[in-house]
């Protein structure tokens, strides 16, 4: 019994690994990034982590993403409202779409990920981190949160689509390896 716990453990440290240099390729390299806005597919690892490890692992990784990419790979001066955003889009969809010992059915994952996704994009993408850019650039709140509005409707159907392919996809590998 204590040897399927270690075992479990060092499964979950291996995933997050993996996850997180995923994210940090995805964040910093496959990215279209301006002052403003940031268009990129690093919600997948954070999702998928959150899905398969639950919030305290999709946290920790969506923090560690942050704080990584911003030391290895700076677009600008580092700001720490960003990894904090960071940590509240982890530990929401950690929150949301977790379901220990047990998979989720495909209406319940849409509905979860239909929530979460829209608590992240709204609350965290478009307020906080519009908020963040306002403090670290001075400039007029409402027009920062106007074009982020933008980003996040657009990017709305984008999560979710490729959110339930690829869970859709790496739910059998994912049982046979690390469940």
């Amino acid at each position: 019994m204590k040897g399927d716990f270690f075992m479990s453990k060092i499964k979950n440290i291996i995933m997050s690994s993996m996850l997180l240099a995923l994210l940090i390729l995805l964040s910093r390299f496959a990215s279209i990034k301006t002052q403003y806005l940031v268009i990129n597919l690093s919600f997948i690892p954070i999702i998928m982590s959150a899905i398969w490890l639950g919030p305290k692992y999709s946290t920790i990784i969506a923090m560690l993403g942050d704080l990584i990419g911003a030391i290895l790979f700076p677009f600008g001066p580092y700001f720490f409202g960003y990894t904090i955003s960071q940590a509240l889009t982890g530990f929401v969809y950690g929150i949301f779409l977790y379901k220990k010992g047990e998979d989720l059915s495909i209406k319940q994952l849409v509905i979860r990920l239909i929530i979460s996704s829209l608590i992240v994009l709204i609350l965290i993408n478009v307020f906080l981190t519009s908020f963040w850019l306002h403090i670290q650039y001075g400039k007029a709140y409402v027009a920062i949160l106007s074009g982020r509005i933008l980003t996040q409707v657009c990017m709305f159907p984008v999560q979710i689509i490729v959110i339930l392919s690829l869970e859709k996809y790496t739910r059998p590998i994912v049982k046979k390896y690390l469940i």
